[in-house]
């Protein structure tokens, strides 16, 4: 079983958290909310790699103001790719709290809409497994 380190950022503006809904034929959550994020490539710091994958899956418009690592978590996903091909990927996360500056996103193609949410409406939401033990976590939900 392939191993990944992922980097998610828990992106905040104004007293909302950014939602991300995963494209319905693709990712570990196809079409449910969840957080950003992805994996880390060979050579990079963690902070570079949370940057990179912000810019990549958000554009680079949104401007993050602050990085503070918050924890990690790890658990065993089945990922599906836009091919139709899956694979069982051991993944160990690295959790960051996000402020950004602006709320200008562009999203690409892993996702298919975005929402700023006030953490008293995250329920009303599709949340995926592991975005509801992370709010969970936070005391958010």
């Amino acid at each position: 079983m392939r191993q990944r380190v992922i980097v998610c950022p828990i992106i905040e503006n104004n007293g909302e958290v950014l939602l991300c809904k995963m494209a319905d034929d693709r990712g570990v959550f196809p079409g449910q909310w969840a957080l950003s994020g992805g994996g880390m490539e060979p050579g990079e710091k963690m902070e570079e790699a949370l940057l990179r994958e912000i810019a990549e899956e958000l554009g680079t418009e949104l401007q993050i103001s602050s990085i503070k690592p918050w924890t990690f978590a790890d658990d065993v996903r089945v990922k599906t790719y836009a091919d139709g091909s899956t694979e069982e990927i051991y993944m160990i996360y690295l959790m960051f709290d996000c402020v950004s500056a602006n709320r200008n996103v562009t999203f690409n193609e892993e996702f298919q809409a975005i929402a700023w949410v006030k953490h008293s409406e995250l329920n009303n939401y599709d949340l995926n497994e592991a975005t509801k033990v992370t709010f969970s976590k936070k005391g958010w939900i």
